[in-house]
């Protein structure tokens, strides 16, 4: 006999899994699903102490699951100047966020922004040193751009990071310069000149961002996602911090936590001599891959390509990060290990590079079911393809390029090439399970564009590029539920709404499965469910 439930939800489309389909009651008990069922065949489990969700008709699916973001980042991000193209359309617009902040910021301390997008400026350009130093001429400033790999800092960030006129650009990365005159543009591994200037945060602050971060994924469903880069700012205080979160019950979201591993900014080491490999955790935080980076961003035009980009020569082919054999060595060592490799790679000769590496590893130290995955993963050719196949490397693609950057990837590369990228149909067709993800902040963690795109491979302005690409609805959430855990190697406990599984569960205002895909758009979260617990409700729209 099965015992009461905790919450029993009815009446409305609750999606299961893509091979489950749909029924129209569950019941969640100690944390787990208990059952599924169909009109009232589980109201013998509802006692005086359940809660009874009447979802009047509205959808319900397993939590999402956010394959690839940057949860820390992005709770400190929400603590900066938001300079997304909403809040900040224009340059002037740009410029003024920036006075304000000042305007209320003691001098002298740092002034830092993200997210603006200056393809959608009517200058189509980045602003200059000399325009934040106007604007801001009391405080260190540095503003990133929405991909997170270029970012423009002004003189006096330039001076704390030591950076001057005759500062070589580092391998892997770009001081500008125009007219021998430095123009406060970062791109890759400059970046890092300026990261290091930036003041330390304490541990406290980290973990605030982590909940402030986490709490806001509850809002639209999502009760997992894949930390994509632990110590990328600010070393192994970043696993402090999450322990910290961890321990203290301030982890709102089950993170899969991912180390980095790159050259000038790794926590391997500490993180293996720690017991920290790849797997080992719990349902709340569990270790992940190892993070690397070997190219860039497609709209920044720092993505490594075997072809130019449109309109910039025949040597505008973006920017390789790491030579051949020091990528090798560090893929093999991190394999031998244990670990799962997490590898950026978007441009086809990033690819391409990172698939030779996981070959080579595979072969020194076979693991047919190790499931390595190539984050973003955006444009690769038939040759690409047929190998991420073959030795099971599993694609994490970001479907959201498209409808924020889509217009803007035409601009770069073409109809052609932007109309192969992130192609999801055909992964699906290789058994590769890909996943769905915002890389979150470079673009918003609202999931309802990512299946909108999902759908119907249409951008923000309308354009489609790649209907061939199209998933159902079905398939759309399955990217973002079951294929996000099993990029974790997860699936047996979550991505799914079976007996058994975690009692993670989204409840959406709408059932998406009805009407037209804009009206995806429009759907907002309802409530959610972690562990059979309800940790996010908006207002009285849930009963």
């Amino acid at each position: 006999m099965l015992p009461r439930a905790d919450v029993v939800l009815k009446n409305g489309r609750i999606w299961c899994g893509l091979a489950e389909g749909a029924c129209s009651a569950i019941a969640l008990w100690g944390g787990r699903v208990l059952a599924t069922g169909d009109g009232d065949e589980l109201d013998a489990l509802i006692g005086p102490e359940t809660r009874v969700v009447d979802l009047d008709g509205r959808l319900a699916t397993p939590g999402l699951n956010d394959a690839h973001l940057h949860l820390l980042p992005y709770g400190r991000a929400m603590a900066e100047v938001d300079l997304r193209p909403k809040a900040a359309p224009t340059l002037d617009a740009l410029i003024d966020a920036l006075k304000a902040r000042a305007a209320v910021t003691p001098p002298g301390e740092w002034i830092r922004g993200r997210g603006y997008d200056h393809f959608e400026f009517a200058e189509k350009r980045h602003p200059f040193r000399e325009e934040l130093d106007a604007a801001v001429p009391d405080h260190p400033v540095y503003i990133v751009r929405t991909c997170g790999h270029l970012a423009v800092a002004n003189s006096m960030a330039l001076e704390r990071a030591g950076i001057g006129e005759g500062t070589p650009s580092p391998a892997g990365g770009l001081i500008e310069r125009q007219n021998g005159r430095l123009t406060g543009l970062l791109a890759e591994t400059a970046r890092e000149l300026v990261m290091h200037a930036l003041p330390t945060p304490t541990e406290a602050d980290l973990v605030a961002a982590i909940e402030r971060g986490g709490n806001d994924l509850l809002t639209y469903g999502i009760t997992s996602c894949m930390e994509a880069a632990v110590g990328i700012e600010s070393g192994w205080l970043e696993m402090l911090a999450y322990q910290t979160a961890r321990r203290s019950g301030r982890l709102p979201v089950r993170t899969y936590a991912v180390l980095m591993g790159d050259r000038n900014r790794t926590i391997l080491d500490r993180a293996y001599e720690a017991g920290y490999v790849t797997g080992s955790g719990d349902d709340m935080l569990r270790i992940g891959g190892v993070k690397i980076f070997t190219d860039g961003s497609a709209g920044g035009r720092t993505a490594a390509m075997s072809r130019p980009y449109l309109g910039g020569g025949d040597n505008d082919l973006g920017i390789l990060c790491l030579p051949d054999a020091e990528l090798d060595a560090m893929v093999l060592a991190a394999h031998r290990r244990g670990y799962r490799m997490t590898i950026h790679a978007i441009g086809d000769a990033a690819i391409g590079q990172t698939l030779t590496a996981l070959e080579k590893a595979l072969d020194d130290t076979p693991d047919p079911d190790r499931r390595h995955r190539i984050e973003h993963c955006g444009w690769l050719t038939d040759e690409q393809m047929e190998r991420l196949a073959a030795r099971h490397i599993l694609p994490a693609p970001q479907p959201a390029f498209i409808y924020y950057f889509g217009d803007l990837y035409l601009d770069v590369l073409g109809m052609e090439r932007s109309a192969a990228s992130h192609p999801m149909r055909t992964w699906i067709e290789k058994g590769l399970e890909p996943s769905a993800s915002t890389d979150c902040p470079v673009t918003a963690v609202n999931p309802f564009p990512n299946l909108y795109t999902m759908v119907t491979r249409r951008t923000n302005r309308g354009t489609q590029i790649g209907p061939e690409h199209k998933l159902s609805l079905a398939e759309a959430l399955h990217a973002y539920t079951y294929a996000s855990a099993y990029a974790a190697k997860e699936e047996a406990i979550k991505g799914r709404l079976v007996p058994g599984q975690l009692a993670d569960v989204a409840v959406f205002s709408r059932d998406m499965f009805e009407g037209e895909p804009e009206a995806i758009l429009d759907t907002v979260c309802d409530m959610t469910i972690r562990g059979g617990e309800v940790v996010y409700e908006r207002g009285a729209a849930a009963a």
